[in-house]
């Protein structure tokens, strides 16, 4: 009974069915209490997304797989202390990770959550150490910035591993399959049904021997002999092919036969010493016939010299049971073999146990040899079939040769490596080379959703729109119905102010999946381009709310709480995304943007450089950088600030401004205005440009052209805040500078 419940639940995981594998892993922990009974019970509950389940019926338990499922539990519920305790209990310091590469991989994340980074890299690479194939645990290494070069990850050493590791589990899968089919299919023999025929279990008991009738659909339904519980039941498969008999609407006759590979030769049916099953007809019959031993064998002989003329090529509906092996059934469609029968099965070695066969008016004659000719035949061509089957598609501990193991271990570590050593190139902003390893991609690789999305925010960090928009366009293309890195292609349509785009992007987001955190920071997007920062605040909480571990949408409400002047929540949530990704420049950013527009220029500049630490590649965060040290006097310091960030991206008029600002201040006018001139090219209807060339030219006393510049600058139609200014400087053109600053003192 155990083994069939449990069976039934790993049927239930399999094929998602998880209700069902709950309540019969209910019943099994009910009937059968243990640890391993909950362990399987916890799974049941965590594939179902019920951690909380897990987390009370695990609690207190000891077994290795108990305490990491526990852990599991305790980290979906953000109980990170108790899921450390879990894996590393305090009282036992030298005691093993439970669960081997997971379990450190799951340490590594508790450690990592908990800001204890350098304990989260320790596992991280244990965790890759014993399993080189544990992607997640890179792919987290080059979060924290900490991965090694993919080339000396995914090494020969590596893949040595791999081999070693599929070859323990293929051989641990085949013995725990065998062991399964042991336990479940094969009934316990029985010595007085083994040895013992239908008439002497008859003499001995006083009382016939009940009917185990099998019903149609190979469900067996066993019947106590003499009023006892049955030990021994039988499985059929009926086969996807119709019969004869049950196109007629007749059910076929439960025949159940034995195939024994001592090579034996066939044994009589019906002899009375040494019947080897008792298979009766769901429709009891008047009479039972026997037919001697001689007789069967020449019948059969003869049945079996057509046969191999005449061999069936599908499978029959009957039950191929061995009795002195642990195999199992063989199923009728030949995909449900046991390996111990496909691996020694011989056509000379087919024997015939004895079957007592009850006829019945609906389908049997009178003749016992036609009874016997069709069961013969029926067996037999199952055996041939099953030895074709066997012959095509062997099976054992060794399906794979080492040779193949090998190259395909070779073969897996060197797309990793590639795969791994662009994600690394990515995680440390070297964009340009990032792109050049993620190039080198089979092209059936590179066109997938991941490694297009990975190219997406690639093109985002080097401020490419343009082309970040076209990569993740095609990663949504390839695949439809993942989310990966549209978060970040909401914030590339933001950036280009492609409303249409990011209102369309964020429905199919949604319509997709409404729960997921990707989903509601499109959305999010959506409204703060359109200047309604309180809805698009309360759409990033949202996202918050699905994943408090999503720093991104941390970020995003910050950015939201400072265009609302709302600093302190500002703060915060620039702050809560740190916790959860200490290297998240763009929260750096934020706060640094915050301390700037507050005037404390020493904290901002702070900010503004740890940002840098992170990402040195980015133009938006050296130009802002060298906005915060103009405004501490380091002008030196600042315009080498933005000359760099001119190198990196030439098509940012930001930089050009600030540069020119930055001259101004160092009363160097010739070099302001030949920025300013270049500036023009690249964004000729910007009203500030003309504004600061106005400025400039009163400084030099040249009236006619700050008055010129003053106007066009008017004529662009600038913000209300941008004309008062403007008009202020008309007004005082011919007012000294001296005079005017004493004024404004």
């Amino acid at each position: 009974m155990e083994a069939i419940l449990t069976q039934c639940v790993q049927n239930g995981l399999r094929h998602f069915l998880y209700r069902n594998a709950i309540f019969m892993c209910e019943r099994l922990c009910a009937e059968f209490p243990s640890e391993t009974n909950l362990q399987l019970l916890a799974s049941c509950y965590l594939q179902n997304n019920q951690s909380h389940s897990a987390y009370y019926i695990l609690k207190g338990t000891h077994m290795a797989e108990c305490r990491y499922l526990f852990a599991l539990s305790c980290f979906q519920m953000d109980l990170l202390k108790e899921a450390e305790a879990a894996l590393c209990p305090p009282n036992e310091s030298s005691a093993e990770v439970p669960n081997g590469a997971a379990g450190h991989y799951l340490l590594g994340l508790i450690y990592r959550y908990t800001d204890r980074r350098q304990n989260a890299i320790h596992h991280f690479n244990q965790a890759l150490s014993m399993d080189p194939l544990l992607w997640a645990a890179y792919e987290e290494l080059c979060i924290l910035g900490a991965a090694e070069e993919a080339t000396s990850i995914f090494s020969e050493g590596a893949s040595l591993c791999v081999e070693k590791q599929y070859m323990h589990d293929e051989l641990s899968s085949k013995s725990l399959q065998a062991s399964i089919d042991d336990h479940i299919v094969v009934p316990n023999r029985s010595p007085i049904v083994e040895d013992v025929s239908p008439r002497q279990l008859k003499d001995m008991h006083g009382y016939d021997v009940r009917v185990i009738s099998q019903n149609y659909h190979g469900v067996a339904s066993n019947q106590p002999l003499n009023g006892g519980s049955a030990n021994f039941s039988f499985y059929n498969t009926p086969s996807p092919m119709a019969t004869h008999s049950q196109l007629s609407g007749v059910a076929p006759p439960p025949i159940c036969e034995n195939a024994q590979l001592n090579g034996q030769n066939l044994r009589a049916l019906g002899a009375d010493n040494s019947p080897r099953s008792v298979v009766n007809s769901a429709v009891p019959g008047p009479r039972r016939k026997f037919v001697d031993e001689g007789k069967l064998r020449k019948v059969s002989e003869r049945l079996f010299s057509e046969s191999r003329q005449r061999r069936s090529t599908r499978l029959g509906g009957e039950s191929l049971v061995n009795t002195n092996s642990s195999a199992s059934v063989a199923s009728g469609n030949g995909t449900n073999h046991s390996s111990k029968y496909l691996g020694g099965y011989k056509s000379s070695s087919v024997v015939s146990s004895s079957v007592s066969i009850q006829k019945g008016p609906s389908w049997a004659s009178e003749n016992s040899d036609e009874d016997i000719t069709t069961s013969s035949l029926s067996f037999r061509s199952d055996a041939r079939s099953l030895e074709q089957e066997g012959a095509v598609r062997p099976s054992g501990p060794a399906v794979v040769s080492s040779s193949r193991v090998a190259a395909g271990a070779s073969e897996i570590l060197g797309l990793l490596m590639i795969l791994g050593e662009g994600y690394r190139l990515l995680c440390i902003y070297r964009c340009q080379d990032a792109l050049d390893t993620f190039i080198k991609l089979p092209q059936k690789q590179y066109n997938t959703g991941w490694v297009l999305s990975q190219v997406g925010k690639v093109y985002y960090e080097m401020v490419d729109y343009m082309e970040a928009d076209r990569a993740f366009s095609l990663a949504r293309l390839a695949s439809p119905h993942s989310l990966e890195g549209m978060d970040i292609h909401s914030t590339v349509l933001y950036h280009l102010k492609e409303d249409m785009k990011l209102s369309y992007l964020a429905q199919e987001l949604i319509s997709t999946d409404r729960l997921a955190p990707q989903s509601w920071c499109a959305i999010g997007n959506c409204y703060s381009l359109q200047k309604d920062h309180e809805t698009a605040l309360k759409n990033f909480q949202r996202a918050v709310q699905l994943n408090s571990r999503f720093a991104y949408a941390h970020t995003l409400c910050g950015h939201e709480y400072v265009a609302l002047e709302d600093f302190e929540n500002g703060i915060k949530s620039f702050q809560n995304a740190l916790r959860i990704d200490s290297r998240h420049y763009n929260a750096w950013h934020g706060l640094g943007m915050v301390y700037l527009r507050q005037e404390k220029f020493e904290i901002s500049e702070h900010h503004f450089r740890l940002a840098f630490q992170i990402n040195p590649c980015s133009s938006v965060i050296m130009s802002y950088l060298g906005t915060a040290l103009h405004t501490l006097k380091k002008n030196k310091e600042a315009l080498e600030m933005m000359d760099r960030a001119i190198l990196a991206d030439k098509k940012n008029p930001l930089h050009f401004y600030q540069k020119a600002n930055i001259l101004v201040s160092m009363e160097n006018f010739d070099g302001a205005l030949a920025v300013l001139e270049e500036l023009k090219e690249f964004a000729p209807r910007e009203c500030s440009i003309y504004a600061l060339m106005g400025r400039i030219y009163k400084r030099r006393n040249m009236y006619d052209r700050a008055m010129l510049n003053f106007g066009l600058a008017l004529d662009l139609k600038p913000s209300a805040t941008d004309v008062a200014a403007i008009k202020a400087a008309i007004e005082k053109l011919h007012v000294p500078d001296e005079l005017e600053d004493k004024d404004a003192l």
